[in-house]
């Protein structure tokens, strides 16, 4: 069994936070730079030329990407043959969240209570984990940074295996299109197609950690992916929602086993700042 001190956990996922925050992978950078060829609305041109700018502005200056700096969620992925040894994992990472929020002055979003006096925690905990056990001796940490005005536009709906697949395209493009300008566009699309009602939500989710350019294996969710992008591109919601061709940037599919009379299907949207890290410990 291989050891691994929780001091180095709480370290890396406050690394992989202010690395989120600060710095956008460079395949969102590529992919605003290809689109911007497309794009025939100037207001539309300008915003993603903006948008570009954001970007090598945070990097440079250390200061995060937007100001809604979100809620964490952690994607844990643990080998069965690694003990982690001193503090217990989950107070691990939200000592992380804590230092990385308030020691570099980003805002908290979270409040002890959803619905009644919703005090602000004032240091962005708890955050939202999920964990896999995997095979093999590394863990694999993934930080996905969720803003407010994306993660509202969120929806599940429990399909019938006779909606078919002309359902499932309907609602994404109707969840996208009531979406408008909320989610700051353009947008990642994340979609979770079966398991049940909570996986799919998970998997749309997770399913945004996916790199840009990265295509589902399977080639016919693949070609789903591409004809939903062709599709929402066609809505005219445009970078900002100022209206153009350039709504979504990608979609991504991620799928799982359903029971028999049961389609569900999770369609989780994040906005321009699409903010993840992962590192392997």
């Amino acid at each position: 069994m291989r050891k691994v001190d929780s001091e180095i956990i709480k370290n890396t996922v406050k690394n992989l936070i202010l690395e989120a925050n600060y710095n956008i992978d460079y395949d969102i950078i590529k992919r605003i730079k290809e689109l911007s060829t497309q794009e025939e609305s100037p207001i539309g041109q300008e915003i993603l030329g903006i948008l570009l700018k954001n970007y090598q502005l945070a990097k440079e200056e250390k200061m995060p990407i937007c100001q809604d700096t979100g809620v964490v969620i952690i994607f844990l992925e643990i080998g069965q043959e690694v003990i982690i040894q001193g503090e217990n994992l989950y107070n691990t990472i939200n000592k992380a969240i804590r230092q990385a929020y308030t020691e570099n002055y980003l805002r908290a979003s979270m409040v002890y209570d959803p619905v009644f006096d919703r005090k602000n925690t004032k240091d962005n905990t708890p955050g939202i984990i999920y964990t896999d056990i995997v095979p093999g001796d590394k863990i694999k940490i993934s930080v996905l940074i969720k803003g407010g005005g994306a993660e509202n536009m969120s929806e599940v709906r429990m399909l019938t295996p006779t909606d078919g697949i002309e359902e499932i395209k309907k609602f994404v493009l109707e969840r996208v299109e009531n979406s408008g300008a909320n989610p700051c566009p353009p947008v990642v699309v994340g979609i979770g197609i079966g398991g049940s009602f909570e996986q799919c939500a998970i998997l749309a989710k997770k399913s945004l950690l996916r790199p840009i350019y990265d295509k589902n294996p399977d080639k016919r969710y693949a070609q789903l992916e591409e004809q939903l992008l062709k599709e929402i591109n066609k809505l005219g919601i445009g970078p900002q929602g100022l209206g153009g061709r350039i709504t979504a940037l990608a979609v991504k599919i991620e799928v799982r086993p359903c029971h028999i009379a049961s389609l569900p299907v999770a369609v989780n949207i994040n906005c321009h700042a699409h903010r993840h890290k992962t590192a392997i410990i």
